[in-house]
């Protein structure tokens, strides 16, 4: 029962207290985000990783002025890749045959078949997708910041195309989804600490089909 006791501890935290996340810790969390599934393996997003204060200046007015942007320890920006191409999917089918010593044309069935798929389905639903998938190693990094005993804020409130911009994730073929700030609670200027979690009753929340 230690993961649901953890998820009792953890909430969003409000305010943080500028406290540095030990590396260890940080790299526990990124490595969860890294082990999450996604969709045919292919992890059609990037983690960047920021400490720096100047940056984190500069991203806070874009995040609506949430001041735990620069009082976080990190600030974790999940960018996904802003379409499936079938050279990108080519990358990673290679790379995972290659760390499992299997032949270079293993998976090129499942290869077209996927890109036959995908591809006419078009750029906006492949954005929607490679997030969808960016939200799983999201839940996988906020657990095991609980488990961590880091807070942890995720935020979709930011101006997306201004985050992309600043962060110059075009070059690299990737927009920003989702925006998680790591580090530890204010008790002193955080108006939920303390307050009781609620969610959603058993009852009303799971239906069993039998």
């Amino acid at each position: 029962m230690s993961l649901i006791n953890d998820l009792q501890w953890r909430y969003a935290a409000k305010a943080m207290n500028g406290k540095t996340v030990p590396q260890e810790k940080i790299d526990y969390i990124l490595e969860a985000a890294r082990l999450a599934p996604s969709s045919s393996g292919l992890q059609p997003y990037e983690i960047l990783v920021i400490t720096n204060k100047e940056l984190k200046e500069k991203i806070k007015p874009i995040a609506f002025n949430q001041s735990q942007i620069v009082d976080a320890s990190h600030v974790l920006v999940f960018a996904a890749w802003d379409n499936y191409t079938l050279d990108r999917i080519e990358n990673v089918f290679q790379a995972t045959l290659k760390e499992r010593n299997l032949p270079s044309d293993t998976m090129d069935a499942y290869k077209e078949r996927l890109w036959g798929l995908y591809e006419p389905l078009g750029e906006e639903w492949h954005a929607q997708h490679t997030a969808k998938q960016a939200y799983i190693a999201f839940g996988m990094a906020i657990a095991a910041a609980a488990e961590q005993k880091v807070d942890a804020t995720p935020m979709e409130g930011f101006d997306a195309e201004a985050l992309d911009n600043l962060l110059e994730l075009n070059k690299k073929g990737l927009k920003s989804a989702l925006v998680l700030t790591l580090g530890y609670r204010d008790d002193n200027n955080d108006w939920l600490v303390g307050m009781k979690k609620v969610r959603t009753p058993k009852e009303k929340f799971i239906t069993e089909l039998v």
